[in-house]
Parts: structure tokens; C-alpha cells; sequence
């Protein structure tokens, strides 16, 4: 990584100077290398001296001066100059930069790969949402977060799961059960009554409907218990069924699908509980079992099992991760959880000490909800229904690529608007579009070349003569495209991935700029395969990131023109 290569180096030349006696001996901060806002003071810069003034005693600009001048040569550093109040402003040097198309040409789809993880395992469970109606809009953030997540990890290195987990057991559980026992009955003029904290909604009766259409009237003549129950296991079913064809149809594919009812039916929940009685952790009071929290630092301690003998999510929870930790081994678990869980957050950490593992271990992330808008208008009932909407809704409306590119817009923790009518526009004003229109127009120009009998692949390119790229446009492309790694790494790092849409329209834009002043397909024949070896790389970066988040790279557009190029 080129920005840790030039950390070293400051740091090298900092202690080169301090031994030169050009600078006075005191201990070396942490070396900052950010990127400056105005390109023109460099690629890089480090505010070095700023941070070690106090420690030196000495001006910045001082102490700036003694580093520059000790900075060791390399081959992809070139110009190291000191600006006012005490940056060191580090450019790249530009034969360097030329090269790298070679390099990214050659790395294909693995340029940009990290390896910060070494194999770690790790898993991302994310929407988990209760399985007693659709998906709403709000989970396909969370599919959207958690997928791109899931992506940019196993490309730093990690190795990989994804989990949605089925809330299929509680009393919710038990109110959809009865909803759909009386929607059933209703739906054969029987006299039922919805629960008062049963689900109401509209989609309960389509369920009925269904049940009735297949099964019949079946069930009337079952003891009420015992229909209420297969009523209720194939209405979940049902709901089940279409969460797996929205997260299908929104791009994702899960390694495991795990029921919560899994942990009662083979013990897990009164194990960890028991695992947790024999740490200390367990105490019966008031009838109940109540988990000693209090004693890692919550303000109350939490209930386990009530009083009437049921057990609480969060039983079932500790379970789960009990489950994950030491029945699964993973080393870490990433959960992704809505912002009504964000109270949840200190009691699991507390289970994670409680059962002995690094609190550390666990990261939860909480999104923030969405605000659907058509331009300036807020959208808050379903056209269809009149009530929720559906995250199939939004699909079906705007389609999967520009629900995951808008989902991830955001950072995690932020709300976010999202506009229906931008996302289905056909222009530069839509993001998606933009970006994938990038990408077409570099099949576009691919494809041209191929037609005059120019080759334009890896292969065919591997000997183009990369010091015709001179023009600006085309150094700030290859400079763009160099950031793709230090992305990688810092949205691993961060568990961030909305620098990636934002990247992605960053490097349309720069490509759009250099395909306006720079022609690729000319007279000058040496000229045309040094820039087609540059288009090759900027359709192996874009196509990446498009892969990372889950978005398509479409090699035409419907509305794509004819490329000047041609």
C-alpha cells in the first residue's frame, strides 16, 4: 500500500534527520498521510511536523524542512516538497504512475484485493427480520449494508459467511400464529376475531387466501390447537418463502439460513443458560431467571425465562451467539440490526463477557431508517396495500441495482432519503446511472477497437508503449483509479462501505473527463493502445466496485449514443 510505504518513509526520514543532528531527539508521533483536498499540493501529505512542534520545541516549518530534506528516493515517489504551516506535500512520480496500467491490466479483477484479514473467519448476519410479514423497505438497507460488507471483507482477506437468522419462535411468533388461524377462518365464513396485538395487516388475508386455496377448508376439522398451529407453520412458510425471493431478487445469496426455533428444539437455549448458571451469571427471583448483568456493569440486570416459564429473545439470543463463538468458532461476528435494536447493543456485550469471550469479538451495527420520497413529496403508505411498503415494492419499481447503489449512499448510522423518481431516471442526474453508464461506454470503446482490428485485451495490450499517457486527464485517471486498494482497506477496516458509490461516481466522472479530452481510438497507433490499456484498467476497477456492491456492470445501455470515439 502505497500510503503505509510513504508513513515509513516519513518516518525514516525523520529519524535520518534527528540522527544528522538536523533535528533535536524526541519521540516520533504516528505518521499521518491523508490526501489533500486541492490536487495541486500533491497526491499525499503528512501534517508531521505540525504534530511533533510541541515535542520538538521547533517550528513546524523547521522541522518540515530537516524531513524533506532527508527523504530517501523511491522509485514511485517524485516530487517532496513543504508548504505553509508545515505540510510535506508528496506527488507521485509519473513513470511510476504510467506503469501501474500494466499492473492493474495484469492484476485483472484481484487488483485491489487487501489481505488484512489472513483468513479469518468471520460472519455477517444481517435483516434477521421476523418472519410475520414481508420484508419493508428498511430491510433492504440492511440486505444492501450487509451484503457489500460481506463482499468487501472476503476481499481483504476474510473468510466469509452469511446468516439470516429466522425469528420463528416467541410470542410473536404465537400472534401470527393466531392471526392466521383466524384470517383462515374468516376466509370460510367462520366468525374470528384478529388478536388485539396480532398483525393486521392486509398481506395476513392474501395468506389466508393462499392457505384456503391450497389446503381447503381442512383445518376446520382439526382440535383448534392443533390447526392453529399448521395453519400457522404454513403461513410462516409462506412469509419465509417470499423473504428468500426479495433477498434472491435483491442480489444476495446466504450461506445459512438458521432458525431460532432450532435452538429450543435441540437444547442450545437451556445450555447457554445453564453455561451461564455455572459462570455465576444466573439468578431465580420473583419466579424468573433473571441474567446478573448488573454485575458487568448494566444498570438492571435482564430476564432469561418469566415467570410463566416462557424464555425471552434474549435467552435465545445468547444462545445464537453462543452458538456462533464456541459450537461455530468464528472468530468474529458482525451483526447488522435496525435502530430500534440500538438498546440491545450494552446488554449483549455484556453476554459476550459472561460467556467468557472477548466482548470485541462481536461488532453490532445499527442502521438508520429510510425516508422514501418522490422528489420533494414523502412517501409513507404502500400504493398497493395502504399499509407498510414493501421492500418488493421498491424492487419492482426501481429494480435492484439502484436499490443497492441508493441503500448505500449513507454511512450506516446516518437516516437517508431516497428518491423513487431519481432512481428510475435515465441520466446523469440518477447516480447509477451515471456510473454504469461508464462502464457501457468502456465496452462501447472495447468493442470499436476490436471491430478496427485493434485487440483490446489484457494479453494484446501487455506491450504498449505506457509513456504515451501524458495528457493530465489521463494521470488523473490512473491516479483515480489507485485508490481503489486504500477503499478496500479503509472500508474493512471502518465497516463503512459507503465510500464505495461515492468512489464509483468519483471515477465516472473522471473518466467521462478523460474520454472528452482524450480520443482513444486515433491516428497514432502506439498513442491508441497505450489508452486503450488505460480504459482496460478503468473497466477492471469499475466493474469491481460495481461487484462489491452488489451492483451490475452493463456492457450497454438502453439509451447509450454512439461513442464519439467511433
Amino acid at each position: 500500500m502505497i500510503r503505509e510505504e510513504l508513513a515509513r518513509l516519513v518516518e525514516e526520514a525523520a529519524r535520518a534527520a534527528q540522527a544528522a543532528g538536523k533535528l533535536p531527539a524526541f519521540p516520533i508521533p504516528e505518521v499521518a498521510i491523508e490526501r489533500p483536498r486541492n490536487p495541486a499540493h500533491g497526491d499525499y501529505a503528512s501534517p508531521i511536523a505540525m504534530h511533533s512542534a510541541r515535542l520538538a520545541r521547533s517550528a513546524p516549518m523547521k522541522i518540515g524542512q530537516a524531513i524533506v530534506e532527508a527523504m530517501p528516493k523511491r522509485d514511485f515517489l517524485g516530487k517532496v516538497e513543504l508548504a505553509a504551516p508545515g505540510f510535506i506535500n508528496l506527488t507521485l512520480d509519473t513513470a511510476w504512475l504510467q506503469r501501474q496500467v500494466a499492473e492493474i491490466d495484469r492484476a485483472g479483477e484481484r487488483f485491489g484485493a487487501v489481505d488484512i484479514g489472513q483468513g479469518r473467519r468471520v460472519q455477517v448476519e444481517f435483516i434477521s427480520a421476523n418472519p410475520t410479514g414481508p420484508l419493508h423497505v428498511a430491510s433492504g438497507r440492511a440486505g444492501a449494508l450487509g451484503d457489500a460488507l460481506a463482499n468487501i471483507l472476503a476481499f481483504a482477506g476474510y473468510d466469509v459467511e452469511r446468516e439470516y437468522y429466522v425469528n420463528d419462535a416467541g410470542s410473536r411468533m404465537g400472534a401470527f400464529y393466531a392471526t392466521a388461524w383466524a384470517r383462515y377462518r374468516q376466509q370460510l365464513g367462520r366468525d374470528a376475531e384478529v388478536p388485539a396485538d396480532g398483525y393486521h395487516g392486509g398481506y395476513m388475508v392474501d395468506i389466508a387466501k393462499a392457505i384456503v386455496e391450497r389446503e381447503g377448508d381442512r383445518f376446520l376439522n382439526l382440535p383448534d390447537e392443533q390447526a392453529e398451529r399448521e395453519v400457522g407453520q404454513l403461513a410462516l412458510g409462506m412469509v419465509v418463502a417470499s423473504a428468500r425471493q426479495d433477498v434472491a431478487d435483491l442480489g444476495i445469496r446466504y450461506d445459512r439460513w438458521y432458525s431460532e426455533q432450532s435452538l429450543y428444539d435441540t437444547g442450545q437455549v437451556a445450555a447457554a443458560i445453564d453455561y451461564l448458571r455455572q459462570r455465576g451469571f444466573v439468578a431465580e427471583r420473583e419466579g424468573a431467571v433473571w441474567f446478573t448483568s448488573s454485575a458487568l456493569g448494566e444498570d438492571k440486570d435482564n430476564v432469561l425465562v418469566r415467570s410463566n416459564g416462557v424464555p425471552t429473545y434474549f435467552a435465545s439470543d445468547i444462545a445464537y451467539h453462543f452458538d456462533k463463538f464456541i459450537t461455530r468458532g468464528f472468530d468474529w461476528v458482525i451483526d447488522v440490526w435496525g435502530a430500534d435494536h440500538q438498546g440491545h447493543v450494552p446488554r449483549m456485550r455484556a453476554a459476550m463477557e459472561a460467556l467468557g469471550l472477548d466482548p470485541n469479538r462481536l461488532t453490532l451495527l445499527i442502521h438508520q431508517m429510510i425516508t422514501l420520497r418522490r422528489g420533494t413529496q414523502i412517501v409513507r403508505l404502500s400504493k398497493r396495500t395502504g399499509d407498510i411498503i414493501s421492500l418488493r415494492e421498491v424492487l419492482d419499481e426501481v429494480g435492484r441495482d439502484a436499490c443497492r447503489f441508493f441503500f448505500l449512499t449513507r454511512a450506516t448510522d446516518s437516516q437517508m432519503d431516497f428518491d423513487l423518481e431519481l432512481a428510475k431516471q435515465q441520466s446523469n442526474d440518477n447516480p447509477v446511472y451515471y456510473v454504469q453508464y461508464a462502464h457501457a461506454r468502456i465496452a462501447s470503446i472495447l468493442r470499436r477497437a476490436a471491430e478496427r482490428g485493434v485487440p483490446a485485451d489484457q494479453t494484446a495490450l501487455g506491450g504498449a508503449d505506457l509513456t504515451r499517457l501524458t495528457h493530465e486527464a489521463e494521470l488523473t485517471l490512473i491516479r483515480k483509479l489507485l485508490q481503489l486498494p486504500e477503499l478496500v482497506e479503509q472500508a474493512a477496516r471502518t465497516l463503512e462501505p459507503h465510500g464505495l458509490p461515492h468512489y464509483a461516481q468519483d471515477l465516472a466522472g473522471t473518466f467521462h473527463q478523460f474520454y472528452k479530452q482524450c480520443l482513444v481510438l486515433s491516428e497514432d497507433p502506439e498513442l491508441t493502445r497505450a489508452r486503450l490499456a488505460l480504459v482496460l484498467a478503468a473497466r477492471t476497477v469499475l466493474a469491481t466496485v460495481l461487484r462489491l456492491m452488489g451492483v451490475s456492470a452493463p456492457e450497454q445501455m438502453e439509451r447509450q449514443v454512439e461513442d464519439e470515439a467511433a
